[in-house]
């Protein structure tokens, strides 16, 4: 039985639709799927030396999509998995090879499992560690990084996502929806006939990309054909006459997708999918390819088809409701080490954007909006993670709908703003019309240009540790090493001007090391891992001829996420208040306490803790303090250039690192406990925010988020607070009211601290609570303990007329 749930309501509109969840739910077990890896390998084998890396990875992926196993559900709408079958993740050797200890980790952890089986650890013994162990990406990068870069990374300064995922974090735009497969060919051809070899010296270079890109788009329309074949073969064996059709109409849906156009609404949900399977088993992504502004994909299909009768809305949502089943079914390939402490959980971060304003400039909400928000809340599946766009012209209709669906507790849909959306990308150098058309989010909050940019997530950074390596001299008490800069005694500051520089050159210390870590690890994707499906995917790496890796794509972006500036800004205030200005500690002192956790200093930490302004309560001189700290990260972050073209950008998102990066801390000067998890995002510390949500959405709302590619900011409210229309309306005025500041995001969670205790407690009892975390939402009992306090003990908010 899989740990999502032990008895998950029977939700969907149909019996279909709830058989196919049972299935999901109750009979699928998260197992390793070892087909992928010995596919990629007998074809490294055969053809690695022989052909150019772009060629060889074009030929590898036309490999495994004509061999791999088709796994049909009987019932199912929509058809393609990652694995042989449901909830069976493949592994991905050629970016991490893992040892039989990660195997015997995964089979044995508690929280997010994978079950390994005997011959599973043989054929990974016998047959994927030779071939793979030297070549994978991470054994390359743990050789090609600095010594300093390695002490950083393992005292919990920074991580790095790129070890065991591949770059990739990007959305579809519309082109599936225009163009088939067969259509893709002809452009690549038509690209690879204009090449000058003459005058152009990187023609013989962009002639491999392409007929990567081409070999690409012919393994997916074998996938296709090879699903429309196994259709008729089992309808041809099949006595149930009703499923018999149904077989036979798969298969028409499959001789047109992917190789054509989608004509139909189904057609095109089935387009998406099997370009959503192409990319996250050509590579493991950092998240699953999210589709974007998929209301806007779908409504001309939805249109036409209901105009034309051939399609009812019971129909739609039937479909719809499948393909969330089929997103639920794709759990994240499996992680070890600190990659799964960034994002340890089953969900794959894909995001689909709902309600976003339209290429015009109008509002984007239409029926099948409407459509996405009622199978959002019929399902309530982890996955896809599901967000709405709220603008200056979305309909009030629209965004009450939305609150209602939040304000039931289980995390989803997420806010989102779409004039901060496109102004942070025209800020970034997008074109209007690009921003425009885009304006999307995706994974947790990050912003980018839908199937026009390569936005890359690097890693996270550990912004409060910085100030606690100015204060040990750059020696880290967890690895028990020097680590960073030793800048001088803390207690000869003599000013707090002289302290925040000491910290400011610090960062910039850790930041230089991490991104130089960025730039060899950017170009070992360049040489060894090109993407061509995904270049396909994205404008403009065929007309360049260039990998999406490569710098192929029209924007190129490399994220840097930022985690706890809440705590980093008030421990500056207590710094500032109690040690320079009003004199009534000295640093030594507060030293002492911070080494002693607080233990014993009780007049000291009801200074720093409750005698102190903190970020989050509409305090100026806090606040005032953050949006320093914000501008330091901008300075010390922002612009850099890298070896395909891209410029790093600061987000402020965590996932699960926040837990991570806490639990190799020590006390903090604003009285957070040692190993206590940060904040996430831009979420103030917890039990800091004393003034009410207005309070939080106006601090939050002094930090420039136009200037970054992204900001989290999560709330919690008990159902009291927001139950009835007064509820409803109080909920949709904070949204607007934060947006109307530029806020870039805001999410919530509506339980109980008890009701969490509770869970807490006596999980069997709660198996399909749902809460948000960050930027996702995951099953309660599927979080560590760390994370589970930490979302217990989030500020419980209210309105002040309650």
């Amino acid at each position: 039985m899989t740990t999502l749930a032990m008895a998950p309501a029977r939700r969907g509109s149909t019996e279909r639709i709830k058989r196919l969840r049972e299935i999901s739910e109750q009979e699928c077990q998260p197992i390793l799927s070892m087909e992928r890896a010995v596919l990629l390998t007998e074809a490294y084998k055969m053809w690695e030396g022989k052909y150019p890396t772009p060629v060889l990875r074009g030929k590898v992926f036309k490999y495994i999509m004509e061999n791999r196993t088709l796994f049909l559900e009987r019932g199912s709408l929509i058809v393609g998995e990652k694995g042989h079958r449901p909830w069976a993740a493949p592994t991905f050797p050629e970016l991490c090879c893992h040892s039989l200890q990660d195997f015997e980790n995964m089979d044995k952890r508690e929280k997010v499992f994978f079950r390994v089986s005997d011959e599973d650890r043989r054929i990974q013994e016998e047959v994927i560690i030779p071939y793979w162990q030297e070549r994978a990406m991470m054994t390359r990068m743990n050789r090609l990084l600095p010594d300093e870069w390695h002490k950083l990374f393992n005292a919990g300064l920074f991580t790095e996502f790129l070890m065991q995922r591949g770059p990739g974090h990007t959305v579809a735009d519309g082109k599936m929806y225009k163009y088939g497969y067969l259509d893709f060919i002809d452009q690549i051809e038509a690209q690879i006939a204009q090449l000058d070899y003459n005058n152009d010296l990187e023609a013989l270079s962009k002639r491999d990309e392409l007929e990567g890109m081409k070999l690409v788009c012919e393994g997916m329309i074998i996938f296709g054909e090879r699903y429309a074949a196994l259709a008729r073969e089992l309808a041809a064996g099949e006595t149930d006459p009703e499923w018999r059709q149904e077989l036979l109409e798969l298969a028409e849906v499959c001789d047109v997708v992917p190789a054509h156009k989608p004509e139909t609404f189904r057609q095109a949900i089935q387009m998406y999918w099997f370009t959503h399977i192409g990319i996250t088993v050509e590579m493991n992504n950092w998240d699953a390819y999210s589709p974007g502004k998929l209301d806007q994909h779908l409504e001309p299909f939805y249109e036409k088809e209901i105009a034309a009768g051939t399609l009812t809305r019971e129909q739609a949502r039937e479909y719809l409701e499948n393909l969330w089943i089929q997103f639920n079914n794709q759990p994240a390939p499996p992680k070890v080490g600190i990659t799964l402490k960034e994002s340890g959980t089953y969900t794959d971060f894909c995001n689909i954007n709902t309600g976003s304003l339209r290429p015009d400039g109008t509002s984007g909400v239409s029926d099948v909006s409407y459509l996405i928000l009622e199978v959002m809340d019929e399902m309530k599946l982890l996955q896809p993670s599901s967000n709405v766009q709220i603008s200056r012209k979305s309909p009030e209709h629209f965004l009450k709908e939305a609150v209602k669906i939040s304000r039931k507790g289980w995390g989803q849909p997420a806010f989102y703003n779409s004039e901060a959306l496109m102004q942070e990308l025209i800020n970034m150098g997008k074109s209007i019309d690009d921003a425009r058309e885009s304006g999307i989010a995706s994974g947790c909050v990050e912003t980018g240009v839908a199937g026009k940019e390569a936005f890359v997530l690097t890693g996270y950074l550990n912004v409060p540790k910085v100030m606690e390596l100015v204060l040990n001299r750059g020696y880290d008490s967890y690895t028990e090493q020097q680590v960073a800069l030793d800048l001088g005694d803390p207690s000869e500051f003599k000013t707090y001007e002289e302290f925040y520089d000491a910290v400011y050159k610090q960062l910039k210390y850790i930041v230089d090391v991490k991104v130089a870590g960025n730039n060899l690890i950017e170009k070992m994707y360049m040489e060894y891992m090109p993407v061509p499906l995904l270049s396909v995917m994205t404008d403009d790496c065929i007309r360049s001829g260039k990998d999406y890796n490569a710098g192929g794509a029209r924007y190129n972006s490399s994220y840097i996420q930022c985690v706890g500036i809440a705590t980093i800004t008030d421990s500056f205030a207590a710094i500032k208040k109690q040690v320079f200005e009003n004199q009534t500690i000295t640093m030594d002192q507060l030293l002492k306490a911070m080494k002693d956790d607080f233990e014993g200093h009780d007049e000291i930490y009801d200074l720093v803790y409750n005698r102190t302004p903190k970020y989050g309560n509409d305090d100026d001189y806090a606040d005032d303090i953050l949006k320093q700290v914000a501008d330091s990260l901008q300075s010390a972050i922002a612009g850099r250039r890298t070896p395909k073209g891209s410029k790093t950008i600061v987000e402020f998102l965590p996932t699960t690192c926040h837990v991570y990066f806490g639990q190799v801390m020590e006390a903090s000067p604003n009285g957070r406990h040692a190993g206590i998890p940060l904040p996430d995002g831009i979420s103030p510390e917890r039990g800091a925010d004393r003034n009410g949500p207005t309070a939080v959405i106006k601090s939050a709302s002094k930090l420039d988020q136009l200037k970054t590619g992204g900001a989290l900011l999560n709330q919690k409210f008990t159902p009291s607070v927001v139950a009835g229309d007064r509820g409803l309306s109080h909920m949709a005025s904070l949204i607007r009211s934060y947006f109307a500041m530029d806020g870039h995001h805001i999410q919530f969670n509506v339980i109980s601290r008890e009701t969490l205790l509770k869970a807490q407690q006596f999980p069997e009892q709660y198996p399909n609570l749902i809460v948000r975390v960050a930027g996702y939402s995951d099953y309660f009992h599927n979080l560590e303990k760390a994370l589970q306090d930490e979302i217990i003990f989030r500020t419980e908010q209210s309105f002040g007329d309650y």
